[in-house]
Parts: C-alpha cells; structure tokens; sequence
C-alpha cells in the first residue's frame, strides 16, 4: 500500500470513529457513502476500437450514461458489464473477435465510472442501468461481466426471461457482497456497531439484508449457460466464494480456475479470451 493510501484510510477510519461517537447511524451513512465512492479512474488512453464505436447515450437518476455499439443489427447481441473503479474501455480485447463472429457488442460505462455522470454507485444503481439497457437495446443473447458487473448481472439476470441458450461469462465476480463489506470494514477498522447500522441502511433502502445480494443465492434462479473464471491469487474477489458456488455442482455452470493472474490481469490475459470466445462461437 502506498504512503498516499495510508495516509487517506487513517484520515477516513478517524473521521468516522469519531462521526461514531455522536451518531451510530451517522457514521454508518458516511461509510456507505464512501464504500460507493470510486476513487480511482483509468488514464489510459481509449483504445482505437472505442474510437470506431457508435456513441450511446441514456439519462438515469439525473446523470446521463454512455456507452458504445458495434456490428449494429446483428442478431447475436453481447452485453459488457464491467467492474467497480473499471470503464468499458478496459475491454477492447474483445470487440474485435466478438464482431468477427457476428456478434453485435455494447458496453456502458456504470454511473461514477468512465465517461458516464455522477459521483457514487451502489449494486440497486447498476441493476436498475442494466435493466434500462435491456429495455432499450436488448434483448441480449450474451453477458460478460467482471467483478462487480458480475454481481450486477447476477441479480439483474434472475429478474428478466431467459433459457438455457442464453450466455453468461463471470470473471473474477464479486460473488458475496457480504465480503466486500467485511473487506471494507476490515480495512478501516470499523467497530462492529458501525456495522450493524450499515447493514441497516442496506436494508432500509432496498428490502433485503446484505447477504441476498450473493451470486451463490442469484445462480439458482439463472438458466444461461455460464463460464466463472476464479484466479487463486484473487486478492478482491476472495476465491473461496467461488469454490462454494463451485461445490454447489450446478449443471449449468463450467468453471476455470486461473493461478497467479490476479484480479484484473486475468481478464486480459490470452488464454482467458480465447477461451471465451470459444466458448460464444460453439
């Protein structure tokens, strides 16, 4: 970690335990507000392949989200959802050999993150996103989602028709939100008072406790045939929240169980997309 980053958690961890001392549910309503914050966004350069992309454009909430299309018309339509603190672009990769064997491709960019507005996002944001694309653009015959698109896309994929043809790739997939919070709270070393305000909050603003938001939980609602790739070395999505889904044995779900290619490399990595695009084209 470096000395930025220590410096900016012990600055947070003292605001809210201090925030704490007067106000419980206040210091719970500033964490969540910071658990959704993207604080770091991608400088890398757009790839030529977003350049060459029909520009998308919807309003959500008051902020106005983008995204892209390519091989419009196509009777195949894949869906590219991406993770928390990612963009679209990060998936250049795979436009090209998806266009090639006739998909038609399209990936926003979720509230907060790349070239969409707005300053937080939480997982009822994207779901309510993903369903204003499907209204829009859809239906979809393809998902691929990473991280925190893969939680987003689990929960939204169990609400909408769908068979066994549908496709749905997961990479690295937040597959408990519970384990994310815990991460979070470990992080800051916030008290378990704090907590069960936060987990209130959770509750009071969608119906559900935190643990309902959980790919173990959503799959068994979800028919698409589905390929998990899990790296051992996953320092963000733990892999043995997968290995649960994994020993859960359901027919529908193949998975490919990575070493050494971490949370964001294995996404990139050859192996991985030619392994997908494999895996649409047969």
């Amino acid at each position: 970690m470096k000395l930025a980053q220590k410096i900016a958690i012990n600055y947070i961890r003292a605001k809210l335990n201090i925030l704490a001392v007067l106000s419980k549910r206040n210091a719970a309503k500033a964490a969540l507000k910071i658990f959704s914050t993207p604080f770091r966004k991608s400088k890398s350069r757009t790839p030529p392949v977003f350049e060459k992309a029909e520009g998308l454009s919807f309003p959500l909430d008051g902020n106005l989200i983008r995204g892209y299309r390519w091989n419009a018309g196509k009777e195949k339509k894949m869906l590219i959802v991406h993770g928390f603190e990612s963009s679209s672009k990060n998936f250049d990769r795979y436009i090209i050999p998806l266009t090639k064997n006739g998909w038609e491709v399209l990936a926003f960019d979720a509230p907060a993150h790349g070239r969409s507005g707005g300053k937080e996002v939480n997982l009822l944001m994207y779901v309510k996103m993903l369903h204003c694309i499907y209204d829009v653009y859809g239906p979809f015959q393809g998902y691929l989602a990473h991280s925190f698109g893969g939680l987003a896309v689990s929960q939204f994929l169990e609400t909408i028709p769908h068979d066994e043809n549908a496709k749905l790739i997961l990479i690295a997939p937040a597959t408990e939100s519970t384990s994310a919070i815990d991460s979070f709270f470990k992080i800051l070393q916030l008290g378990t008072d704090i907590r069960k305000e936060f987990d209130q909050l959770i509750l009071d603003k969608s119906g559900v406790a935190p643990d309902h938001y959980s790919i173990r939980r959503a799959i068994k609602n979800i028919k698409a045939t589905i390929l998990w790739f899990h790296d051992e070395n996953d320092d963000l999505t733990p892999i043995e929240d997968a290995l649960k889904v994994k020993a859960d044995n359901h027919s529908n779900v193949e998975f490919v169980i990575t070493h050494g290619l971490g949370h964001r490399k294995i996404y990139r990595e050859n192996i991985v997309v030619k392994r997908i695009v494999e895996f649409l084209t047969h």
